[in-house]
């Protein structure tokens, strides 16, 4: 289920203890973590996990095009971020899987409502990269 308005970003009275965090802020955490969730990889990883519990090279092969290398990164981050649980068995040889966390899965959530979106409206897209490829043609 996805909110029909995002909640309001958490806010900090003087004294209460909590902290403020802003996007739009050079150094706040919150840029890391978006950079994270919404980069090429961490969108698709998430999209992936959704689906269930899954081993490494089972995730590469849901990712079309991810390397070994930036998948290996791509799941450290969002691990760090809270986003994904891996468990690893000591096997040999190891047996490791991700899952999503309850984090994790809420955040998935709202990216599938984008990810939904922007594939229902990729003929919108294709049309409007063809009239600008056509306009720049002549230019």
């Amino acid at each position: 289920m996805v909110a029909s308005h995002p909640e309001p970003p958490a806010t900090a009275a003087p004294g209460d203890g909590r902290l403020e965090f802003d996007v739009f802020s050079r150094a706040c955490p919150s840029r890391e973590t978006l950079d994270h969730v919404t980069g090429r990889w961490g969108i698709l990883a998430l999209g992936a996990l959704a689906d269930g519990t899954m081993r490494f090279n089972a995730l590469r092969r849901r990712v079309d095009g991810v390397s070994e290398k930036m998948l290996a990164q791509t799941l450290h981050a969002l691990e760090r971020d809270g986003l994904v649980h891996r468990e690893a068995r000591p096997t040999n040889p190891p047996y490791v899987e991700y899952r999503l966390t309850p984090l994790g899965r809420e955040t998935t959530e709202r990216l599938h409502a984008l990810i939904a979106f922007v594939e229902g409206r990729m003929p919108e897209v294709m049309a409007a990269r063809e009239r600008y490829d056509t306009t720049r043609a002549g230019s």
